[in-house]
This record gives structure tokens, sequence and C-alpha cells, in this order.
């Protein structure tokens, strides 16, 4: 379903900013700017690759979810 969704919003949002609030990384992996807050402080922002070089608590999330999606398969 989030997949589908995202995929058609993307032609309907093409020039306009939106902002997703997200717990799965897959939902946000694309995105030009990601924020990441923990505890209600900002503790890192970028890109996906520049958070996987960067924010340890990205990182935990994304390794987590990929545990995770790794069992269920």
């Amino acid at each position: 379903t989030d997949a589908r969704l995202r995929s058609a919003l993307k032609p309907v949002t093409r020039h306009t900013a939106v902002i997703v609030v997200a717990q799965r990384v897959s939902t946000i992996i694309d995105a030009d700017h990601i924020v990441v807050i923990d505890d209600g402080k900002v503790v890192g922002a970028g890109r996906h690759d520049e958070l996987l070089a960067t924010c340890p608590t990205y990182v935990e999330i994304v390794e987590s979810q990929r545990s995770a999606e790794e069992t269920a398969a």
C-alpha cells in the first residue's frame, strides 16, 4: 500500500514541497532531505547515503528494519 501510494503521488507532487512523517526507511529513502528525530531532538539531517555515514541513530533504524525484513522473508 505504501509503495503504491508513493508511486501514485509522485507525478502529482513533482513540483511541490512534500513533508512525509514516517517510521519506515523504505518510505523516505529517496527523499531529497531526511530529518532524524530522537526523543524530540534533531540528531541528523541529509540524504539517505549521508545519514548512513554520519548518523548512528539512522544507521540503527536502517539495520533494525533490514533485520525485520530479512526475518519475514
